[in-house]
C-alpha cells in the first residue's frame, strides 16, 4: 500500500522558515518523481514544486520560487520542502504527491499557519 505521511508543519511568524518532511512507503520512491502541493481554505490547489526521480532537477511555481526549496533522501524515502521567508498568504495545508505534475497520489498534508 502506497503511504505519503507529511510532517513539520505549524505555527509561524512572517518571514519565518519551516521543514516540511514526507516520508514515503510501499513503491519504490528512487524511482519516482515527486512533488508539493498546497491548498489554502477555499481555494484549489497549488502546484509548488517538483524533483525528479535522481533528484538532481528541480522546478518550482512563481509563488515559491526563490523562498522554497524541495530536495530528496531516496536512501532514507523522505522528500523535503524548505520553507523560508514564509508569508502570510502560504497558509495553506501542504501536500507530498507522487509525480512531475500535479494530480498524483498524495499524503494526508501537514498545516502551515503564518501569523503574527
Amino acid at each position: 500500500e502506497v503511504q505519503l505521511v507529511e510532517s513539520g508543519g505549524g505555527l509561524v511568524q512572517p518571514g519565518g522558515s519551516l521543514n516540511l518532511s514526507c516520508t514515503a512507503s510501499g513503491f519504490k520512491f528512487e524511482d519516482e518523481d515527486m512533488n508539493w502541493v498546497r491548498q489554502a481554505p477555499g481555494k484549489e490547489i497549488e502546484w509548488l514544486a517538483s524533483i525528479i526521480r535522481v533528484g538532481t532537477a528541480s522546478t518550482y511555481a512563481k509563488s515559491v520560487e526563490g523562498r522554497f526549496t524541495i530536495s530528496r533522501d531516496n536512501a532514507k524515502n523522505t522528500l523535503y520542502l524548505q520553507m523560508d521567508r514564509l508569508k502570510v498568504q502560504d497558509t495553506a495545508m501542504y501536500y507530498c504527491a507522487i509525480g512531475w505534475v500535479i494530480g498524483g497520489q498524495r499524503g494526508q498534508g501537514t498545516l502551515v499557519a503564518v501569523s503574527s
